[in-house]
């Protein structure tokens, strides 16, 4: 018996503009810096850069035959490399012709995106979020030679679960749908467990993906954070610090233990 395919649908807020990547002040991170940070997503020719390019391929693929726009990036506990993946991905997406990819650091607790790529700036997401201005044209950056627009957030001065409970949050979920058809945003989450925000943002998503860690994240965990998520569809798990298989592991190696200490503390993922 055919079914109906059912999509999910959100009371939309009065939208905020998102500008595109070409209406953003241009950068050109540091190519030590992102060295250092391990962001091979930009060079095609490096051989580090193949895992992302296949999973390029097999999320564009999902992406479009569901229908999704929106999809958040997180893992079950802090340490397992979704802010690493996300920035690879997100550049990775990025150098298609044609290609239109809007990356927004949601995880307001623990920030990374602006010192993965190596931005300075005295406006951030939480500046949107607690309504100081409506102006995503002071946050957002244009990064690297293909079409991303990256929307750092630099540190939340409210609790994190009031901001994306709020109106604001609402209009900028807005604005993500009313972007142009075949737009791409990815959303750096927080971990599934270490508060509710997960939660809060995901409901507001198409899908997400999740950062699995090789020997640390159980399968429990994994079954636990797809339901915690739930209705909010999984488009797929990615293994990071994988060894063995096409290429080196996703993660090189770094981390920082997926203590929950460590993420509530200066220290980034």
């Amino acid at each position: 018996m055919a079914t109906e395919m059912q999509f999910k649908t959100i009371p939309l807020a009065p939208a905020l503009g998102i500008p595109s990547a070409s209406q953003l002040e241009a950068i050109v991170p540091d190519r030590e810096r992102l060295d250092v940070n391990h962001v091979v997503g930009f060079n095609s020719e490096h051989v580090e850069s193949r895992p992302f390019n296949l999973l390029r391929s097999q999320f564009i693929k999902r992406a479009r035959k569901e229908g999704w726009s929106l999809i958040g990036i997180t893992s079950a506990t802090p340490g397992a490399g979704k802010s690493f993946l996300s920035a690879n991905l997100a550049a990775a997406l990025s150098c298609l012709p044609d290609s239109s990819v809007y990356l927004f650091d949601l995880d307001l607790r623990r920030c990374s995106q602006a010192a993965v790529f190596g931005l300075d700036g005295e406006t951030g997401l939480e500046d949107v979020l607690d309504g100081s201005t409506t102006d995503l044209a002071k946050v957002g950056r244009k990064v690297g030679g293909g079409n991303l627009a990256l929307f750092p957030a630099f540190q939340s001065r409210m609790d994190s679960a009031k901001l994306l409970s709020d109106a604001p949050f609402d209009a900028l979920i807005s604005g993500m749908r009313a972007l142009p058809p075949g737009a791409l945003v990815l959303c750096d989450m927080p971990p599934a467990f270490a508060n509710d925000d997960a939660v809060l943002i995901a409901e507001k998503l198409d899908a997400f993906l999740l950062v699995v860690e090789q020997g640390v994240t159980t399968a429990s965990q994994v079954k636990d954070t797809i339901k915690f998520l739930s209705p909010t569809p999984c488009l797929g798990t990615v293994l990071n610090r994988f060894e063995g298989g096409l290429g080196n592991s996703y993660g090189y190696g770094y981390g920082y233990g997926g203590k929950y200490d460590a993420y509530y503390s200066s220290k980034k993922d």
